[in-house]
């Protein structure tokens, strides 16, 4: 069963407190998404390491309720 964007939204803003989130549903399908998160404790960090705080809030949901997310992170400006 997909996740609802709303569902993806709250698991992370769990993980990264202080991130802005955007998440787009790229194909209309509710299972492939897209998720923007500028947050102020990426500043500094590899976007390797941004990205496994993500995938670490997500809590194992990658590949199974949560078939694709393409992330797009950084600190903000």
């Amino acid at each position: 069963m997909p996740m609802a964007a709303s569902e993806i939204e709250a698991l992370i803003r769990s993980g990264i407190p202080d991130a802005r989130i955007e998440i787009i549903d790229l194909a209309g399908d509710g299972d492939h998404y897209e998720a923007r998160v500028m947050a102020e404790s990426f500043r500094g960090l590899p976007l390797v390491k941004q990205h496994k705080l993500v995938y670490d809030a997500l809590g194992g949901r990658m590949g199974n309720e949560l078939h694709a997310l393409k992330l797009k992170t950084g600190a903000p400006d």
